[in-house]
């Protein structure tokens, strides 16, 4: 499994010539590294005198930011799984017309799979930009800058997965699949808006 691989191995490996892991597996692990920061002003947050009156608050954060880092290393091989899917699909032969015929019915159901989870990762990193803006504004000031880098992992990797879903659906032929992909992909994108930039600024301000 890719998540446990050395980080050294994983980086030679995404350098390499090999297709996977990419652009779509970095995506997770940045918002997985997002997730993680939020973990930890949370456990650095939790237990202080100071903070005791959102301990419940962060207990609650740190709970939810756990579960997207485990779904968001989880979408690292799902993402594998799905390019090799396509790349399969593309090798079937064509050599006769029901060949043709299989081959591109599959390589289109192979991009639709390969939609699935940049589109996942993509709203998990939405949800760890919402929580990092809870340990920003009430986090542990000690640790405030370690919110913000939260953050912007998350949202570089929210982009990222948008650029994977983008590429995919451009070779979808199924306008109805596009169209719920493209509105689901608007409403993430939509629903972080300035928020990232806000919340940069707000912990660059209390620095």
């Amino acid at each position: 499994m890719i998540k446990d691989t050395p980080l050294q191995q994983f980086l030679d490996e995404l350098a390499s010539q090999s297709s996977t892991p990419g652009g779509g597996s970095a995506a997770a692990i940045m918002g997985a590294m997002g997730a993680a920061l939020v973990s930890m002003v949370c456990n650095l947050t939790v237990g202080k005198q100071n903070y005791a009156e959102v301990g419940e608050l962060m207990v609650d954060t740190l709970a939810q930011a756990e579960a997207l880092r485990a779904r968001l290393i989880g979408l690292v091989q799902a993402d594998i799984r799905a390019f090799d899917a396509v790349m399969a699909a593309y090798g079937l032969p064509r050599q006769t017309e029901p060949e043709k015929q299989a081959r591109s019915a599959r390589i289109q159901e192979a991009l639709k799979g390969a939609t699935e989870a940049p589109l996942e990762c993509a709203q998990a990193c939405a949800d760890i930009i919402a929580l990092s803006r809870i340990v920003a504004e009430q986090g542990n000031r000690n640790v405030v800058s370690d919110a913000g880098v939260a953050v912007l992992a998350a949202h570089a990797a929210l982009r990222s997965a948008a650029l994977n879903v983008q590429i995919n659906i451009k070779a979808i032929k199924d306008p109805e699949f596009v169209a719920q992909a493209s509105s689901r992909l608007e409403a993430i994108l939509a629903s972080v808006g300035r928020e990232c930039e806000d919340i940069y600024q707000l912990v660059w301000d209390t620095l």
